[in-house]
């Protein structure tokens, strides 16, 4: 990366911890800390859990849609959550509440220190992905998992957990990993019914009638 470049990032980083100031004070206060259970509810392991509890009750009940709404929620978190995980590894930035007055934003070192992985917002990623593929398969619910979507980010920038560009990556992510599961698992059913149909022509024109 070019100096300008990284001097243009660095400035660029200086101006948004500026701007979230007045957030950070808000997060410092302890009525903030209320909000960590709405943060934990679009963590990795709830999400991953609702989309296998939906794939499996469509099964049981022999409801292919909600099968397959399940199979899109699960493919398009494990993606996301992959996806966000390189780009955290690959980028090094506090987070707003541990930043201090001079925030970090710099090339990543793989680091496991979980403060200098504030980019990209992954609750973001992962909520954003689980709410487009349940909009996908049930448009009527679209309304109310994209709302819980932009909650789930609003919250970890109240929280000082994240910057608003944290945010906007991670819901970059989620839905960019959605429309990549979708489409695969969609090209996967075409090809299941197009070996179906092509395996009843065969059974017809062994036994015809």
């Amino acid at each position: 990366m070019g100096k300008k470049k990284k001097k243009a990032l660095r400035a660029a980083a200086e101006h948004e911890h500026d701007a979230h100031g007045p957030m950070r004070a808000l997060a410092a206060m302890g009525a903030m800390r209320a909000l960590a259970p709405v943060a934990k509810a679009t963590d990795e392991p709830p999400l991953l859990a609702l989309g296998l509890g939906t794939l499996a009750i469509g099964a049981v009940l022999r409801r292919p849609a909600l099968a397959r709404s399940g199979a899109r929620m699960v493919t398009s978190h494990l993606l996301a959550t992959a996806l966000k995980t390189v780009m955290k590894a690959s980028v090094d930035r506090a987070r707003p509440n541990v930043a201090g007055a001079s925030p970090t934003l710099e090339k990543g070192h793989g680091t496991g220190d979980t403060n200098l992985n504030a980019f990209p917002s992954g609750h973001t990623a992962g909520a954003v992905a689980v709410a487009q593929s349940i909009a996908r398969e049930a448009p009527a619910a679209a309304g109310v998992a994209k709302l819980v979507a932009g909650s789930a980010g609003v919250v970890q920038v109240a929280r000082g957990a994240h910057y608003t560009s944290d945010v906007v990556a991670g819901a970059v992510i989620g839905w960019v990993s959605e429309r990549i599961a979708s489409w695969a698992i969609d090209a996967a059913g075409r090809l299941v019914e197009h070996r179906r149909e092509a395996s009843a022509e065969a059974e017809v024109e062994a036994h015809p009638s």
